[in-house]
């Protein structure tokens, strides 16, 4: 004979939800920064790039639109993520 479930409550089930949440982005940050590190390691110099604006196209409706000025990040790669990439 089936053994009867356990009654539980919105809260509970809430409760489990918002641990699991909470738990997905720890994983989440922890490996960003994680990565972060690593990319660091491996890289030679990092430096701010700056974009010029320019005119673009939505893929949608094919207007043409204008891009904003960016800056963006910029490396060199080192020897590290050079081998890492070409598996020397």
């Amino acid at each position: 004979m089936p053994r009867p479930k356990k009654a539980t409550t919105d809260s509970t089930k809430q409760n489990k939800l918002a641990d699991a949440a909470k738990s997905l982005v720890t994983k989440t940050e922890k490996g960003a920064k994680e990565a972060v590190k690593k990319v660091t390691k491996t890289t030679k110099k990092t430096a701010p790039a700056d974009k010029a604006a320019r005119k673009g196209k939505n893929p949608q409706t094919g207007e043409e639109i204008k891009i904003p000025a960016a800056t963006v990040p910029k490396f060199k790669p080192g020897k590290a993520l050079k081998d890492a990439v070409n598996k020397k």
